[in-house]
């Protein structure tokens, strides 16, 4: 009888001991596996500019490749306006929860802050890096029955003379920056008109409201393929594989680059699991080939750049719009 109970004590501990393991193993895999269960719920991303835009359009092909990493829904939700930082201020603002993230854009998102007359307290601090997404060459385009000017040098001699009227998304994007460094190294008479986003650009163009289209590539290459406007110079130091029979301005001899970094970042304070669960789903999304050839189907350069290398162009291109700031009379 003793055997026996000794027998079946032994037995009740071996089980009692198995099922502790279990529980601390899965335990263990919850914590830092996935970051006690993250994600459990929708995610919010934030595009800070309209609807049809770049941005945009790169956000709802690729967020759908990134949703199957973490098994849960990307709402898109668009804050366009003051140039890109009704969106921002609300991501830097947000609870850091791991719900709310969303694309910043170089180099407008830098001018937000470091230009002193907006007084804002946000800075690149504010928000935690995720990672790259897209690198969108800056172009410039025309109406197709533009007969003015009808390519980039005829357009330089033009401005030179006469002022004209040209698109911006904001003040301190990259196109108005563009435009700017155009003015200053080119002579020309550009004046910028500030708007919400690169489908008020076209709108204004089209109709005849705007002169020149300043956007990227990304923005402009289906309509020019479509024969809606034409294209005439890629701010780039070579041409898009996405526009061959494009010349960049540099060909025609002129050295003034342009570009927008979009890339995904959320707000200050995340919890460090959290972010690694998103860093390896955006890498992951990012590079799958199936969204690249999408993204490549609307002239959108895919540049997957993650951890400090993402750092470090945040933070070379916050050095960038520094020396700009004397176009803008910081």
């Amino acid at each position: 009888m003793k055997k026996l109970l000794s027998m079946v004590l032994i037995m009740v501990l071996l089980l009692a001991g198995c099922a502790g393991n279990k529980a601390s193993s899965g335990s263990s895999k919850g914590g830092s596996g996935n970051a006690k269960g993250y994600p459990k719920k929708a995610i919010n991303v934030i595009v800070a500019y309209e609807a049809g835009g770049g941005t945009d359009s790169g956000a709802r092909i690729m967020l759908p490749y990134v949703e199957k990493e973490l098994g849960v829904p990307l709402n898109v939700v668009n804050k366009p306006g003051g140039g890109g930082w009704i969106g921002w201020s609300q991501l830097a603002n947000s609870k850091p929860d791991g719900y709310t993230i969303g694309y910043i854009n170089t180099p407008n998102f830098m001018t937000g802050y470091l230009d002193p007359k907006f007084k804002r307290k946000e800075s690149l601090e504010s928000f935690t890096p995720i990672a790259n997404h897209v690198t969108d060459p800056g172009a410039i385009a025309i109406r197709a029955d533009e007969k003015r000017f009808t390519t980039i040098k005829e357009l330089v001699e033009y401005a030179k003379k006469k002022r004209l009227t040209a698109t911006s998304t904001g003040v301190g994007s990259d196109d108005h920056y563009a435009s700017l460094k155009m003015n200053d190294q080119l002579g020309t008479k550009f004046e910028p008109v500030q708007n919400k986003g690169s489908a008020e650009s076209v709108t204004s163009v089209l109709g005849g409201h705007v002169d020149v289209l300043f956007a990227n590539v990304g923005e402009l290459m289906s309509l020019h393929k479509e024969g809606k406007i034409k294209i005439i110079g890629v701010m780039n130091k070579e041409r898009s594989s996405f526009l061959p029979k494009v010349p960049t301005l540099e060909e025609s001899g002129y050295k003034v680059y342009s570009w927008s970094a979009r890339g995904l970042a959320a707000p200050k304070g995340i919890d460090p699991e959290q972010l690694k669960v998103l860093q390896e789903a955006f890498e992951k999304g990012i590079k799958n080939k199936e969204q690249v050839e999408k993204m490549g189907k609307l002239g959108l350069q895919v540049q997957y750049l993650g951890g400090q290398d993402y750092k470090n162009l945040l933070q070379s291109d916050e050095d960038e719009v520094k020396k700009l700031g004397k176009l803008l009379g910081w």
